[in-house]
């Protein structure tokens, strides 16, 4: 039954402002129960230690140094992975208005960083072959200022082939 179907003598006590009142406080909460679920965020992962060896060998290839995985990047990596699958959109920018920096600094990470990201349906192994392949994130992997990375991906909860990538280095 909804408020337009009730008449005056089905609820003869009841005083009908109070009723519109409660109805629409109702319809509110619904509705911003409905805005505020986020996208569903499926499993996550830090997989800095298997891509040791593939990153070692793109920087070998260049005369550098192997990269040290670093805990501290790889959360930073997490969170930037996380947030691109719940807003199911790659950017490097969240949806809270913070950069790239503001998020490096906030977890406490000094000195230079950069960040390559990624969304698609593959492994970690063509990942790096889109990154090797593009001047920019080469660039980053090959920057001889860097000397730890973070990788971490989280899948889509949707379509759990989907996967969102971020690579943080730093020094």
């Amino acid at each position: 039954m909804t408020i337009a179907n009730i008449e005056n003598d089905q609820i003869p006590n009841l005083n009908r402002r109070l009723l519109l009142k409660g109805a629409s406080l109702a319809a509110l909460a619904g509705l911003a129960s409905c805005s505020t679920v986020s996208q569903p965020t499926g499993e996550g992962a830090g997989v800095s230690s298997s891509a040791t060896g593939t990153l070692a060998g793109i920087r070998a290839s260049a005369g550098l140094g192997p990269l040290v995985p670093d805990g501290q990047l790889e959360q930073a990596a997490l969170q930037q992975a996380g947030y691109m699958a719940g807003a199911r959109r790659m950017s490097h920018t969240t949806g809270w208005g913070k950069s790239f920096s503001s998020r490096v600094r906030g977890n406490g990470i000094a000195g230079a960083a950069a960040e390559n990201i990624a969304e698609g349906r593959f492994d970690q192994a063509k990942l790096f072959d889109i990154w090797v392949h593009s001047p920019g994130h080469r660039r980053n992997m090959l920057d001889p200022r860097f000397t730890r990375f973070g990788l971490a991906y989280v899948r889509d909860g949707r379509d759990s082939g989907l996967r969102y990538w971020s690579l943080v280095l730093g020094k």
